[in-house]
């Protein structure tokens, strides 16, 4: 190759990435919207995005794939707990975690109520984003650091005809990201109680006096629970507050029957 046919080479292949990478640009500009759902950036988005960079949040968290890495990622935090326990916890988050027990405390951000809302409609928003997998490993708010936490495997796929095992991969998919709250390990409560044992324990609970739901069996208890998470609280100001549980109470619609079934039969084989 001659000096002339290497410089022709290197503009020619210039030119050509050049109009591949300006035509990558305007695809992703034409599709922006429809990714990031815009039509949904309602003024209590904004107003929540302008409360995450004046409390400095991303100095702590990760939103995206962008922020320090040293908390929790946030990116699909709405979809792993419910508007209820990110309310209570942003009013005081020293009643959910201590320094001493779990080595880390998010200091109080000192919001107002309407902040609070605000911040949630952001991280709901932010949520809702297609990402398209991004970041491919983040942070889990599962507190898989704490000792005695289970490590969160990755989702794998499973036989359609196995319930138990269809039952595990949604158990640690987001959602319902069940993993995110619930332990399986004894003894280890997250934001939720630990499963280790749940069809044990929830079997003697609907034969004793004191549960108030309507199940009549452990399977029973376990889909009332996924279903009807405040038919009955288990005792814990983490867990609840004002009477109502803070685990999501939309599985109804965003789980299928057949879904929350599988969720059902691999949870009862904790025994």
């Amino acid at each position: 190759m001659t000096k002339r046919h290497t410089r022709l080479f290197f503009i020619g292949g210039t030119a050509l990435f050049a109009l591949v990478f300006l035509g990558l640009t305007v695809d992703s500009h034409r599709q922006f919207d429809r990714l990031t759902n815009a039509d949904r950036i309602t003024e209590d988005v904004k107003a929540g995005k302008d409360v995450w960079h004046h409390k400095n949040c991303i100095n702590c968290h990760t939103l995206l794939g962008e922020g320090a890495y040293y908390a929790p990622d946030l990116t699909k935090i709405t979809q792993q707990r419910g508007e209820a326990y990110l309310r209570a916890f942003l009013q005081d988050p020293s009643q959910f975690y201590s320094e001493r027990v779990h080595r880390r405390l998010m200091p109080n951000p000192d919001l107002t109520e309407d902040e609070i809302t605000q911040v949630i409609a952001f991280l709901d928003w932010v949520a809702n984003i297609d990402n398209q997998g991004w970041p491919p490993r983040p942070i889990l708010v599962s507190g898989g650091s704490l000792r005695g936490a289970e490590a969160v495997a990755e989702p794998t796929t499973a036989a359609s005809d196995d319930p138990v095992a269809m039952g595990e991969v949604l158990y640690r998919r987001t959602p319902p990201a069940c993993f995110a709250c619930h332990s399986t390990s004894p003894g280890v409560a997250l934001a939720g109680p630990s499963l280790a044992g749940i069809a044990t324990r929830a079997a003697a609970l609907v034969d004793s006096g004191h549960y108030t739901g309507a199940a009549t069996d452990a399977e029973g208890y376990i889909r009332e629970s996924i279903l009807q998470p405040h038919a009955y609280l288990v005792a814990g100001q983490v867990y609840s507050g004002g009477g109502r549980s803070f685990m999501p109470d939309n599985y109804d619609t965003t789980l299928t029957a057949e879904q929350v079934e599988q969720l059902v039969a691999y949870l009862v084989t904790f025994r």
